[in-house]
């Protein structure tokens, strides 16, 4: 899929030092340990065509990890470079993920978001998502690092 000169391809393990450094580049995206190259790796095996980039002229400008657990999809680090926002980037891989969701019977999809993002909260309202107020997320963390 192109838009202009914006390329939208899945994501690839080969894609990941520049996502971790578009991820770091970006206000309001936190990286944890969970994040590491290994966890994505894998997360991208399990949940082949469903996570996808944005580039421009070859460079990364934009990811959306996606993924889901039979029923429910999940978007993480939706993330495009602010030179390259208000361009269509987050929705059109925010489409891709949810059209590879679709193909795969998923209907329903959730995606994170830092509760004091307020770009990133008003991004996802502006295309239509709601802000679920009605729940509160927990976490459980097996192992060594408690900021995972």
């Amino acid at each position: 899929m192109t838009i202009g000169d914006v390329e939208i391809v899945p994501l690839r393990i080969e894609d990941y030092d520049d996502a971790v450094g578009l991820w770091h580049a970006v206000e309001g995206l936190q990286l944890r340990t969970v994040d590491s190259r290994d966890n994505i790796a894998r997360y991208l095996e399990r949940n082949p065509g469903c996570s996808f980039a944005a580039r421009v002229r070859g460079a990364l400008v934009g990811t959306a990890l996606c993924g889901h657990d039979g029923r429910r999809g999940y978007l993480h680090h939706l993330a495009v470079a602010p030179e390259h926002r208000q361009r269509g980037i987050g929705t059109a891989l925010v489409e891709r993920c949810l059209d590879a969701l679709e193909r795969r019977g998923i209907a329903k999809c959730l995606a994170f978001v830092i509760a004091d993002n307020a770009s990133g909260l008003s991004f996802w309202t502006r295309i239509g998502w709601d802000v679920r107020n009605d729940l509160a997320v927990v976490s459980a963390i097996r192992g060594a690092d408690r900021n995972a």
